[in-house]
């Protein structure tokens, strides 16, 4: 999700190599189970919903993505298992991470939550990134190193075109900061064919084991 902008911008387009009934295995941060976080989302929800313009992200699917592996089709039953092992392995010697989210950002294609400090997440990434490479070589790990935002989405703009300054402005008052700590990293087969993310759970190894 951008900052930049002043009108809203559809956030279900197609991305490339993205289409119906097509899924992907990726690794994110689930946190729709901590209260505090469920807690601020349920209060900010009614004020989503007023602006007309926006999903907003169900408890069980709120999440921090991490780090693409691959579409399902692309990516061998025996390359996942080993990324899996791999993976577990390497945030096995990470701690568990401690980040402060918020406060809600109002960008062109939703509404999420910065994630702060983003060091020590960027680092479980780049575990992550450095196990695919081991498994599948450094040729096969979606995206780049660089650019990192971590964040968690509130709601995704489904309309284009909407003046953003009443939303931020409405927003602005919901300034709160939400304190979370990430034990585990999941990985999860990430479809969207119903107008949000959705997944199944692979697996999900602990960080600092």
């Amino acid at each position: 999700m951008t900052e930049s902008g002043e009108r809203t911008r559809s956030h279900w387009w197609w991305r490339p190599g993205w289409r119906q009934g097509r899924s992907s295995y990726t690794w994110h941060f689930l946190v729709g189970d901590h209260p505090a976080l469920r807690e601020f989302a349920a209060r900010l929800h009614p004020h989503l919903d007023e602006a007309g313009v926006y999903d907003p992200i169900p408890f069980q699917w709120l999440h921090m993505t991490l780090q693409d592996v691959g579409f399902t089709d692309e990516v061998s039953d025996e390359d996942l298992t080993a990324i899996s092992t791999a993976v577990a392995e390497r945030v096995a010697s990470l701690p568990p991470v401690s980040v402060e989210l918020g406060p809600a950002v109002v960008g062109t294609e939703g509404v999420y939550l910065p994630v702060r400090p983003a060091d020590p997440v960027a680092a479980v990434r780049r575990g992550i990134r450095e196990s695919i490479a081991r498994v599948r070589g450094n040729d096969h790990v979606p995206g780049t190193g660089d650019g990192f935002h971590p964040h968690v989405g509130l709601a995704y703009a489904n309309t284009s075109g909407t003046p953003l300054a009443p939303i931020r402005k409405a927003l602005s008052r919901h300034a709160e900061i939400v304190p979370i700590t990430l034990t585990r990293v999941s990985l999860i087969d990430l479809n969207r064919d119903e107008g949000m993310y959705q997944w199944t759970l692979i697996t999900a190894p602990p960080l600092g084991g």
